[in-house]
C-alpha cells in the first residue's frame, strides 16, 4: 500500500454567507477531492460564511455578524461529519464558531474518515485590525491528533491563517508532535508569505498544508511544502482541488536525521518570550479603534 498522504487544498468559492450554498459547494469539492484519493480535504478560512466581514456599524451589526454562528455539535458541522464517514476521508471543517457566554470563534475541526471530531481549534491569532475578527474569542490551546487515514495513522495538527505569521504557532504544534499541519487561510498570498510558510515547515521538520480562496475574493495560490521545506504543490488563482502529496516514510525519515525540530534547542534560555510588556512601537489599535490589551484577549 502507497505511504504517500494526499491532502486536497479546497480552492473554493463561497456564495457570501449563505451558509446553505456553501455547504453544497464544499460537498461539490469534498466528493471531487475523494474521487481524485484525497485522504484529507481541506477548507479555506470561516466557509460557513465565507470569511464575510461586518455589515454596517454598531452593536447590532456586530451582534447580527456573530448570529451566524454554528455549534460543533450542530447540523453544519454534523453534515460534514456525515459526508467525512460517507466518503472515507477527513475533512478540515472551518466555520464561525458559536460559544456559550462568549463571543463566537474563527475555528476549524478535524473530522476523521469515521464521522469523529478529532478537535476543534480556535484561531489564537485573531486579525485584531479587522472589527469582525476582534468580535470573535481567541483560541487559548493548540491541539494535535492522530488522525487514522487509509495510509495509516499521522500525527496531525492545525492553525489558521495569520497563526501562521507567528513563530510559536507552528513552534507549539511540532512540541505537541505533529507531523502534518493544516493552515486553512484568507489572505492574499505573496513572496513573503509563501516564505514565512516554508520556513515554518523547514525548522520544525513539519509538512505544511494551506487552502486559500481562489481569485475572485483573494488571490487563490494554495500551497504545501515537505518537512525539509521542499515544494509539494502551488496552485493559481482559479477554483481548484488541489493535491498535495507527501510520502509519510520520507517525512518521518527526515524528522528522524533533521537537526531542527526539538533537536538542539534551549528552552530554558526563552523566558522573554512570556513577557507581556510592549515597546511603543508596536502598540496598535484593532478594528475598532481601542487599543489592542492582549492581557484581555
Amino acid at each position: 500500500m502507497s505511504k504517500k498522504l494526499t491532502v486536497a487544498l479546497l480552492q473554493m468559492h463561497a456564495a457570501g454567507n449563505d451558509q446553505e450554498k456553501n455547504k453544497m459547494a464544499a460537498d461539490k469539492y469534498c466528493r471531487e477531492a475523494a474521487e481524485k484519493g484525497a485522504d484529507i480535504a481541506l477548507f479555506p478560512e470561516m466557509f460557513n460564511i465565507g470569511y464575510t466581514g461586518i455589515s454596517g456599524s454598531g452593536e447590532d451589526a456586530v451582534k447580527n455578524w456573530q448570529d451566524q454562528a454554528v455549534s460543533p455539535d450542530g447540523e453544519w458541522v454534523g453534515y460534514f461529519r456525515n459526508l467525512a464517514r460517507e466518503l472515507n476521508m477527513a475533512i478540515g471543517c472551518t466555520y464561525l464558531e458559536r460559544k456559550e457566554n462568549r463571543a463566537p470563534a474563527n475555528t476549524v475541526s478535524l473530522i476523521d474518515r469515521h464521522g469523529e471530531i478529532l478537535f476543534t481549534y480556535t484561531k489564537m491569532h485573531t486579525c485584531d485590525f479587522a472589527d469582525f475578527e476582534a468580535s470573535c474569542t481567541p483560541g487559548e490551546e493548540f491541539f494535535t491528533a492522530e488522525l487514522d487515514t487509509v495510509k495509516g495513522p499521522v500525527k496531525t495538527g492545525a492553525m489558521i491563517c495569520y497563526d501562521r505569521e507567528f513563530p510559536e504557532s507552528a513552534r507549539m504544534l511540532m512540541l505537541k508532535g505533529a507531523e502534518i499541519v493544516l493552515t486553512p487561510n484568507a489572505c492574499p498570498l505573496d513572496d513573503l508569505r509563501y516564505a514565512q510558510f516554508r520556513t515554518r515547515a523547514y525548522e520544525n521538520s513539519m509538512a505544511m498544508f494551506m487552502t486559500n480562496y481562489p481569485g475572485e475574493l483573494l488571490n487563490g495560490g494554495s500551497v504545501a511544502f515537505g518537512a525539509d521545506g521542499s515544494p509539494l504543490v502551488k496552485a493559481d488563482g482559479t477554483p481548484s482541488v488541489v493535491l498535495a502529496e507527501v510520502d509519510l516514510e520520507g517525512l518521518r525519515d527526515f524528522r528522524a536525521k533533521s537537526i531542527w525540530g526539538n533537536t538542539f534547542r534551549r528552552p530554558h534560555r526563552y523566558g522573554s518570550l512570556l513577557d507581556m510588556e510592549v515597546e511603543s512601537v508596536f502598540v496598535r489599535s484593532n478594528g475598532f479603534g481601542e487599543t489592542f490589551d492582549r492581557s484581555q484577549r
